[in-house]
């Protein structure tokens, strides 16, 4: 049951940076770039699918291991790791298969990705260690 409440956690953290970023700060960004690619409308399904099974990557891989640890450091560089590796894979595939997949897209995609995973995977891990509520319960 524990382990559901990390989740829980980690899912409202990583939607809050990540609907910021997209939401606002980088909005116009992807559009300039890959607006030709952009459909009109989001596949919410699938989007859902990809942060649900990717929020259960970032627990499994960076936050549970940190805990045990007791190391704000593992779930960092942990997050970091997991976020470069599924960003890369992403980023790099479409480069290499995406005609005219802007390289720019890939080197920001990339260190957002890191940055991304690596703060969901601390401010988790420092909420979960400190026990301060982040969903009501």
């Amino acid at each position: 049951m524990q382990t559901l409440g990390i989740y829980a956690i980690t899912t409202v953290v990583f939607f809050a940076i990540d609907m910021l970023w997209l939401g606002f700060i980088a909005r116009n960004f992807y559009r300039k770039h890959l607006g030709y690619l952009m459909a009109e409308q989001v596949v919410w399904a699938a989007a859902l699918v990809f942060y649900f099974i990717y929020i259960g990557g970032i627990l499994y891989f960076a936050i549970l291991p940190a805990l045990k640890a007791g190391s704000l450091q593992t779930a960092l560089v942990n997050g970091a790791l997991l976020g470069f590796l599924c960003y890369a894979t992403y980023d790099l595939t479409n480069l290499a298969t995406v005609k005219n997949w802007p390289i720019l897209v890939t080197a920001v995609d990339l260190v957002w990705g890191t940055l991304l995973t690596a703060a969901t995977s601390g401010i988790a891990y420092m909420v979960e260690q400190t026990g301060v509520p982040v969903v009501p319960v």
